[in-house]
């Protein structure tokens, strides 16, 4: 995805932080989160390249946030007004949990006519993404360091976003820390609430077990419509040959997804280098793809 030597790359990234954060604690304030948040946050200083960019496009790009506590928290009072920031009024892509800013920069090179905002809580990940941004002068991208709750609850305006992605989520795979994975009941109420009436949802997973759960969630929601609702089921469907092959280090069973549901991969999103790792370790694909109703 890009020129510059000796870049980490998202698998890395995901790895030692994952994704975004997850849903909010009972507090006497519910627009204030304090509960475990679905992300590791191991290091944050920059070097390089990468502060070259912080330093040269960070007043530009990136979002002046006001906090609430913490440094990734948002002020409840803060909303963000799109058509101020661009500058035009455009549909607005959300990217949640961006990483190195491989899908969303690519995606605002081939769509100039849409605006983007890449969500992140990984200071190395943001400016990762400038770095990306200036190489290709891209103007329709923002960035924002913020917990995704919080930006779905109070800073997005209700009805304000054509498309919200959440590209590669940490999966959590230890049983006690599946409650730290991002896609669940609460967090589907607030991505509904930030899309426009007939806004798109995409998510797209390397693991089989949080896929099951993504569509368990998303189809139990009465606020949106599967896209893909029965396609890819029976011998077609990558669960099918996860259970039968035995991937992701599983017992093989003959256990058949009669259910389906799995949308094509998005041709949207680059193949990024998070994504090809899953491949080169024999992992699969699950794209989901649903409408607001």
């Amino acid at each position: 995805m890009t020129t510059e030597p000796a870049l980490p790359d998202t698998g890395s990234l995901n790895a030692e932080r994952p994704a975004d954060a997850s849903t909010p604690d009972e507090t006497s304030d519910p627009r204030h989160f304090r509960s475990p948040v679905s992300f590791v946050r191991r290091g944050s200083r920059l070097q390089g390249r990468r502060q070259q960019a912080w330093d040269e496009l960070s007043d530009r790009f990136v979002i002046d946030v006001p906090r609430a506590e913490a440094d990734t928290s948002v002020d409840p009072a803060y909303v963000f007004d799109a058509a101020a920031e661009f500058g035009r009024t455009a549909p607005l892509v959300v990217e949640i949990g961006s990483g190195l800013g491989e899908a969303v920069t690519h995606a605002a090179e081939q769509n100039p006519d849409k605006n983007y905002l890449a969500v992140e809580v990984y200071l190395p990940g943001l400016a990762q993404t400038l770095q990306r941004i200036g190489q290709k002068e891209l103007t329709n991208v923002r960035v924002v360091q913020a917990n995704a709750p919080e930006v779905l609850t109070t800073m997005l305006p209700a009805g304000s976003v054509d498309e919200v992605w959440v590209f590669f989520p940490d999966p959590w795979h230890k049983t006690r820390h599946h409650k730290r994975r991002m896609v669940k009941d609460e967090f589907a109420e607030l991505v509904a609430r930030v899309l426009v009436p007939g806004g798109i949802w995409r998510l797209a997973t390397d693991w089989s077990d949080y896929a099951v759960q993504m569509r368990e969630v998303l189809d139990a929601s009465a606020r949106f419509v599967n896209l893909h609702d029965g396609e890819q089921a029976g011998e077609d469907s990558p669960l099918t040959r996860v259970n039968r092959e035995g991937l992701e280090k599983k017992a093989p069973v003959d256990d058949v997804d009669t259910r389906g549901g799995w949308a094509p991969r998005f041709a949207g999103r680059t193949l990024t280098s998070f994504e090809n790792k899953a491949h080169q370790a024999g992992r699969l694909i699950f794209d989901l793809t649903y409408r607001k109703a």
